[in-house]
């Protein structure tokens, strides 16, 4: 008997993804494309012009929200198309396309940013109060003025957005290699049962009760990846390569700062994070310790991190994870949860189970005037509900974003508060079903579900988060990236966070960051799941002990999106990232559960 991915045409249409509601073909898409080279042309006459006015300037911001919008459309149509079946070749050719399209629409008005900067910000704050459609650009002034020193010429802000398509060759080729061409041996059960092993099925695998299926999934994951490693080392090396590139033609001292002032970011609310998960890696030790004796094991492997410690773990179909996340979600108010359950069951935001040839992992994707889109690859358990919860947290946030923002510029917002909503949901989901039953064995299995996902946030992208920061040095300092380099660094870092009480395979825990493709080539992008759920659960708390206005203020931060700065935005919900607080409070929260888990395991006797 074998265990089988669906192919993609043998998922019922409820549980795909409406993506005819942007375009009702691939035909149309094309019309779409034709007319957005009209919209560049229009955009392009623009150049030079700037300084005539506000009514030029108002134009000219009204046509690129034309132009944008439609870019958006394009390529969340044809990346979508894409995430679910990697083998396609059309739908691989338009998201190639798309992909273009967006750098084009960067090059065309890079010459913006440079002429507002000569016109001066006295002269266009006054422009904004002069013409109507200026009025909400007044936060768009503040985030060019705080970046005036890093914005270049419009010649070279002109070959950066021509280069960004290029640039993105790297990444691309990663991700090809793991999605359509990795051969991945499939996993052994005990009793010889095959299962296939995919981006789409492994999370699945690695929680599966047999042992031995973990085992098989988990190596023959990682050999995969070692197979390609010395090309996947090459592709990331050329990626941190463009972002030292980057920093350097844009006047940053490195490329941590780089990252994280084009965000608005201090650099020392990473280095917060950082030095704060190191202080606090005896917890994670702890943890370890208990797991491996609720387990019954002499010793703990990789692949038992995420074993089911339950007995009795409940299996959970879709339908019924929309209902405990909508119920969970209630503290917000009837609307929010009405609009997530509605979103999850009719208006087919979610692509919800694996087939052959899903990408890896999950994600929220879409822009203003489409469904706050959803890809995942849903099992019948609680880690299935859980990172539904978590995507109809980012889902929930562009859809009130959406709602609120009419101004294009802030119907986007960045990761660092992407990453609070979606853990956000996730806490409150997990606070819900702890207190609606009282079962030990149903509660092992929330608390080790919590686990893992703290597992994922709270422990790997620390660690990738350290070993970004000390790749993206060396090659500041001249010195080179290979397989065996990168390989030896992240065993290093996993070694120190699993401590004693992991039997650590070097090579195949150290090819861990070939299986963040995505992640990996975003320039200090993953250490805001840390912060992201450190936030999260700070607020999280607040509002689930009934402290008056919380619900109020987290909605706000909401529906805020970009109209504010990332750190300001958390100020309104109740938080401040730049102090430490929240990050140990979190950690906190992490003890707490190791505690539950450690009184329910005894209880068994």
């Amino acid at each position: 008997m074998s265990t089988v991915a669906r192919k993609r045409e043998e998922i019922p249409q409820q549980y795909k993804w409406d993506v005819e509601s942007i375009f009702t073909s691939p035909e149309e898409w094309e019309t779409a494309v034709s007319q957005f080279q009209t919209q560049l042309q229009e955009i392009a006459k623009f150049k030079g012009r700037l300084s005539e006015g506000p009514t030029v300037l108002g134009d000219y911001f009204e046509a690129t929200d034309v132009m944008a919008t439609a870019v958006g459309k394009i390529f969340v149509y044809a990346s979508l198309n894409y995430s679910v079946d990697t083998t396609n070749q059309e739908a691989a050719a338009r998201n190639d396309r798309a992909r273009g399209l967006f750098g084009m629409a960067m090059a065309t008005t890079a010459f913006a940013q440079p002429e507002m900067l000569a016109i001066g910000f006295d002269t266009l704050r006054d422009w904004l109060t002069q013409d109507e459609r200026l009025t909400d650009y007044g936060h768009y002034l503040n985030q060019l003025e705080k970046q005036q020193e890093h914005v270049r010429s419009a010649e070279v802000e002109q070959v950066l957005g021509m280069v960004r398509d290029a640039f993105g060759t790297a990444s691309a080729t990663h991700g090809i290699l793991a999605n359509a061409d990795l051969k991945i041996e499939p996993a052994v059960g005990s009793d010889g049962q095959t299962y296939d092993v995919t981006q789409g099925t492994i999370g699945g695998l690695t929680t599966h009760a047999d042992r031995e299926v973990r085992r098989t999934a988990w190596t023959n994951y990682a050999d995969a990846h070692l197979a390609f490693k010395n090309t996947m080392a090459n592709a990331l090396a050329a990626g941190v390569k463009q972002d030292v590139f980057n920093m350097r033609v844009r006047g940053y001292k490195n490329s941590l700062e780089a990252a994280l002032s084009s965000n608005f970011i201090p650099t020392e609310v990473f280095h917060n994070l950082i030095d704060t998960y190191k202080a606090n890696l005896p917890t994670w030790h702890r943890y370890w310790s208990i797991r491996r004796r609720a387990l019954g094991y002499d010793k703990l492997y990789p692949y038992d991190v995420k074993a089911p410690m339950s007995l009795n773990p409940p299996n959970v179909s879709y339908e019924t994870a929309v209902d405990w996340i909508a119920t969970g979600m209630l503290p917000l108010g009837q609307e929010y949860a009405s609009t997530l359950r509605s979103g999850a069951l009719e208006n087919r935001w979610v692509d919800v189970y694996p087939n052959e040839g899903k990408r890896m992992g999950a994600f929220s994707s879409g822009v203003k005037g489409t469904h706050p889109f959803i890809m995942m690859s849903y099992t019948d358990d609680l880690f299935g509900l859980s990172t539904l919860a978590h995507e109809l947290g980012h889902s929930m946030h562009s859809y009130l974003t959406w709602q609120n923002q009419n101004t294009l510029a802030y119907s986007r917002y960045g990761l660092f508060v992407a990453e609070v909503a979606s853990n956000f949901n996730q806490a409150m989901v997990r606070a819900h079903l702890l207190k609606a039953n009282s079962d030990s064995e149903f509660q092992i299995a929330v608390i080790e579900e919590a686990m893992s996902n703290f597992h994922r946030y709270f422990f790997i992208m620390p660690t990738l988060a350290r070993f970004e920061l000390e790749i993206h040095e060396r090659v500041e300092r001249g010195q080179a990236l290979n397989a065996d380099v990168l390989n030896n660094l992240l065993a290093d870092l996993f070694s120190e966070g699993f401590g004693d009480e992991v039997e650590v395979d070097r090579e195949r825990v150290g090819i861990t960051w070939a299986q963040f493709h995505t992640h990996m080539y975003a320039n200090f992008y993953v250490y805001q799941y840390a912060t992201g759920i450190s936030a999260a659960h700070s607020l999280s708390q607040d509002i689930l002990a009934g402290k008056e206005g919380t619900v109020d203020n987290y909605l706000n931060f909401l529906k805020a999106g970009g109209s504010v700065f990332p750190l300001d935005a958390l100020k309104i919900a109740g938080v401040d990232m730049t102090s430490p607080e929240a990050v140990e409070t979190t950690f906190g929260v992490l003890a707490s559960y190791v505690d539950l888990l450690e009184e329910l395991v005894g209880q068994r006797g």
